[in-house]
């Protein structure tokens, strides 16, 4: 770990970890949108971001949970380096995240201050009286069994909007970060990526990517495994 890297971490108050799925490769969780990923390798002819969407779920219910189950959950998934480095980050009040992943693994390796900006698969609800589920109960039927209604996970979907307090409570720690840290996100899709606009004018923007990003501002590229980065951070 590169000294001059290293430091940055250990003078941070107030890091704020903006992350993808690039976070949850090494865990076994396919990144969506790399060569192989979820939404390249659909053969269908529908676009993955159909079975996606809020119109699949309410006009084909069935084919929505198909979609989802069959390509989503991964529950034996574990947390690896860079969720557990960055989980320890929080724990010591020192960083919060925001991520776009919806599998949990923040969750499973105790991350505090996360906000999961798209949702959480393994928080289930009956669309019809609005009762939480166990997903385990979702695992063998789309019918909640209690009122016949069709249950779904807490995640955002295509066409639907975000969770407001997610919004704003992103943009207030973007605003009061002294470093941030992009890792595993081509930071291509809002309004995710329009977080950056908020972030403190001081504060000092690292990647962490095994793609190139480019910004219009002054920031640091780590073109490198993020698995291997964060093994070697000391925290």
């Amino acid at each position: 770990m590169n000294e001059e890297i290293q430091s940055l971490f250990d003078n941070a108050k107030h890091i704020v970890f903006l992350t993808g799925a690039g976070v949850s490769t090494a865990s076994g969780i396919p990144d969506y949108r790399s060569k192989n990923g979820l939404y390249t390798t659909d053969t269908t002819g529908k676009p993955a971001e159909y079975y996606l969407s809020h119109a699949c779920l309410n006009n084909e219910p069935d084919t929505f949970y198909t979609f989802v189950k069959e390509n989503m959950y991964y529950p034996d998934a574990k947390p690896n380096a860079i969720h557990e480095k960055q989980a320890e980050l929080t724990r010591q009040n020192r960083a919060s995240i925001v991520t776009q992943n919806v599998d949990d693994l923040y969750q499973k390796a105790d991350a505090k201050n996360l906000i999961e900006f798209h949702g959480n698969l393994y928080n289930v609800y009956c669309q019809k009286c609005h009762q939480s589920v166990d997903w385990h109960e979702y695992m063998q039927s789309p019918i909640h069994k209690d009122c016949g209604g069709i249950l779904r996970p807490g995640i955002v979907l295509y066409d639907e909007g975000l969770n407001q307090e997610n919004i704003m409570n992103s943009v207030n720690l973007m605003e009061k970060a002294d470093l941030v840290v992009i890792v595993g996100t081509s930071m291509r899709v809002y309004p995710f990526a329009g977080l950056l606009d908020y972030r403190n004018p001081k504060a000092q923007v690292l990647a962490v990517n095994q793609e190139e990003l480019n910004f219009s501002f002054p920031f640091k590229m780590i073109k490198a495994d993020a698995t291997k980065f964060f093994s070697e951070l000391k925290v």
